[in-house]
């Protein structure tokens, strides 16, 4: 039996409903270490330092995506839950078409600037030839990423979360694939781990499109004639910009992270970072995934004035998302030394490096699901200035004052205890916005 947006939740149809959006998740994350599997194990640990090095600037343009389309879905949730289904289709066309300009934009850009930014990032002129290839590569791909991402927001309030873990899973299994044959058997190095993504890309962002328009869609959501509405997409962005901050945010604190490893451990510690980032990303995923397949629920049970399912979202979410954070912790801990074998066991100084650095950046898991989880429920709410705050304080301002103060104290260890730091101090105001917001919302 299908499941509606205007049903009620237990534990087992919410997390039966956000499933699909978990596993896609979780595998566009798995398809991304599958990435740097073959890049550190094939190509070497420079060109694996020059991915993750110039991986942070492509995660800017690619915040674009995730402004449209979890912003752009919340408000669409939104006018859906309202009862006002033409209006609602109307805002999904534009902020697509908005999408797809951006995405030629900031394609072109990216590749005019790539020299230049890669050395302002920090590269080495050993790294700098990489970095170039690489990320030139994969942003000629840069407006299917983008559609990729907010396709998949779209498709959840569609109410066909099947069909995007189905997309994701293809997409995926093209990325893996490609990745072996262009590495591995026509041994095209880093351009073929960036022809890979991007390939992969395509099929994620193509087959949603194809579906969208064709007529299987028997969805309330669809293209229909729009025009640009100023407001509604302003509305939109500013829903989404909490989304597009936390990718802006942590690419610029992924490059503060890269200048103070080359500091303190050289080329070792930024390969380090990659490893700890690229599993990391993979627990992370599940956060991400449970909070983007229940948003559109609580947004529209918010159009629909729906108080009493609104509280039952939000208390089963925080439990689910809590205990589900504490078996994350430990998981990470136990599986630090296994998950930095598969990446680095060529080295034995860079896996020593990398299993403490993971068993560090692994102990916040618990607290960093229920900051992800209040920045999307403000989202949700239509309130993209909270949501925002919330996001720009844990992903920009709380760890760069982390990534810069504690190393003066503790070298390279204070660099991974920084994440800690962070998210201690994010889980403190996102408790403080969520006692504030809670009566105006009643969310609980």
């Amino acid at each position: 039996m299908e499941i509606s947006l205007s049903d009620s939740f237990s534990y087992s149809k919410l997390l039966k409903f956000t499933f699909p959006s978990i596993i896609m998740m979780v595998f566009t994350s798995v398809y991304s270490v599958v990435d740097g599997f073959f890049v550190s194990n094939i190509v070497g640990k420079t060109a694996f330092a020059a991915v993750n090095l110039i991986f942070p600037f492509i995660m800017v343009l690619g915040g674009m995506g995730a402004m449209f389309g979890v912003g752009g879905s919340a408000l669409v949730a939104k006018t859906l839950g309202e009862g006002e289904t033409q209006k609602a289709r109307r805002y999904f066309t534009m902020m697509i078409y908005v999408m797809l300009v951006v995405g030629v934009v900031f394609t072109v850009l990216g590749i005019v600037f790539m020299s230049p930014v890669s050395y302002l990032f920090g590269a080495t002129e050993e790294m700098i030839d990489e970095c170039v290839i690489y990320g030139r590569t994969v942003l000629i791909f840069n407006t299917a990423m983008l559609a990729q991402y907010t396709f998949q927001s779209y498709l959840i309030v569609a109410e066909k979360p099947k069909l995007g873990l189905f997309v994701t899973v293809l997409a995926g299994v093209t990325n893996m694939v490609l990745d072996f044959l262009f590495m591995s058997v026509f041994e095209l190095g880093i351009s073929g781990a960036a022809l890979a993504t991007g390939l992969s890309q395509c099929v994620g962002g193509i087959i949603p499109a194809i579906w969208f328009l064709s007529k299987r869609n028997k969805s309330a959501l669809r293209f229909a004639k729009t025009k640009i509405e100023i407001k509604p997409m302003l509305k939109a962005c500013t829903n989404g910009a909490s989304e597009m901050l936390s990718s802006v945010s942590g690419s610029v604190t992924g490059i503060l992270y890269n200048l103070q490893l080359i500091k303190y451990a050289g080329e070792d510690g930024v390969a380090a970072y990659g490893v700890v980032m690229y599993a990391a990303y993979v627990f992370i995923a599940i956060f991400m995934g449970f909070c983007t397949g229940s948003s559109p629920i609580m947004g529209y049970q918010f159009g629909a004035q729906n108080r009493r399912e609104m509280k039952n979202l939000f208390k089963k979410s925080v439990i689910i998302l809590g205990t589900g954070g504490t078996l994350l912790t430990v998981a990470g801990v136990l599986l630090a030394r296994p998950i930095a074998l598969v990446f680095v066991s060529y080295d034995e100084a860079l896996l020593e490096l990398t299993v403490r650095a993971f068993s560090i950046c692994a102990l916040p898991f618990v607290i960093m699901s229920i900051n992800m989880y209040a920045s999307s429920l403000f989202t949700a709410l239509n309130n993209g200035g909270v949501s925002a705050a919330i996001s720009f304080l844990r992903a920009l301002i709380f760890p760069v004052i982390s990534i810069v103060v504690l190393p003066v104290f503790f070298e390279l260890d204070g660099v991974w205890f920084s994440l800690v730091g962070s998210e201690i101090l994010s889980f403190i105001f996102s408790i403080v916005f969520l006692s504030v917001y809670r009566k105006r919302y009643e969310y609980c």
